[in-house]
């Protein structure tokens, strides 16, 4: 990329601010400077890209529509500035920083509570933990490792499997005395709740427990286990989850488990990472207190790591 070719910084913030409020008087309080220079850096950049980005009328600012389109890319632009800028002053004194892509109801539901743990053993790590919901390019993100769940295949990274998923039929105590819940073959006809990236649980879990119906994918559909145990607790349906994630509810009565079947998904949850990134002392730690942790305290019992 050509240097002259990238306006300045400033006049990029000086257009988004101004945009996002409408007015450069807004603008220039916000950014601590006059009305002038806010109105001053957006000429510039309006020159420097041979387009108008505002047309003024009367008291009032309005985007263009090339104004619209290039905002959009413009506030994109910023927040990855931002946030590159944030991750790389988390290192300020401290090498030992892990940058960890989880999936969000594992990050909540499991690896969070342990993570004092882990300080515990290795207490200069630090870490920074974001959501990534599918596979992606460790060359191009700016992440060490991930948790990965299916198969065991990560282009570019080695994975390392920590425990299948054992799913449970649960529902709130209410729910289930109100339609009279007694065996497997009660749920057919009743609301059920999907999980949107297992939409094959619920037959199998029907065929599981003998019971034959052609109902087995109806219901609505969530994309995260988080957001679906929080619908079962209050009274929206029965929903099939792994047995961890709702550990809390089942333990204070919010939830209860409606029967012993429990389905063993074939897919897993991994962790995955680069070769070359366990040359860094926090992602080595990290991996072996991981599956060390697993092994201490496996959610389903001690075959968690077969």
């Amino acid at each position: 990329m050509k240097r002259g070719f990238v306006p300045h910084a400033d006049s990029l913030i000086a257009f988004e601010c101004a945009a996002r409020h409408g007015s450069f008087t807004r603008a220039a309080e916000e950014l601590h400077l006059t009305q002038g220079a806010i109105s001053k850096q957006v000429r510039h950049l309006e020159t420097r890209l041979g387009v108008d980005l505002f047309k003024r009328v009367r008291q009032r600012i309005v985007l263009t529509d090339a104004g619209r389109l290039y905002l959009h890319d413009v506030r994109s632009a910023l927040e990855h500035l931002t946030s590159a800028t944030r991750q790389v002053m988390s290192f300020a004194g401290n090498a030992d920083v892990l940058n960890l892509a989880t999936l969000p109801s594992f990050g909540t539901r499991w690896l969070a509570p342990r993570l004092s743990r882990f300080v515990a053993q290795y207490p200069t790590a630090s870490f920074n933990l974001a959501v990534r919901l599918r596979p992606f390019d460790f060359a191009k993100e700016p992440f060490d490792a991930a948790i990965h769940y299916g198969e065991p295949v990560w282009a570019g990274a080695i994975a390392e499997r920590l425990f299948h998923e054992d799913v449970i039929a649960v529902a709130s105590p209410g729910f289930r005395d109100r339609y009279r819940i007694d065996k497997p073959a009660d749920l057919a006809p009743l609301m059920r709740l999907h999980q949107s990236t297992r939409p094959l649980a619920w037959r199998q879990w029907f065929e599981a427990a003998g019971v034959e119906t052609d109902m087995a994918f109806q219901g609505p559909r969530f994309e995260q286990f988080v957001m679906m145990a929080q619908a079962a607790a209050h009274d929206l349906g029965a929903a099939l989850v792994p047995r961890f994630f709702v550990g809390e509810e089942l333990a204070d009565g919010r939830l209860v488990q409606l029967f012993d079947t429990v389905l063993r998904l074939p897919s897993a949850y991994h962790l995955v990472y680069p070769e070359d990134r366990t040359l860094r002392p926090v992602v080595s730690a990290f991996r072996d207190w991981l599956i060390g942790e697993v092994s201490r305290d496996p959610p389903y019992g001690s075959d968690a790591l077969r």
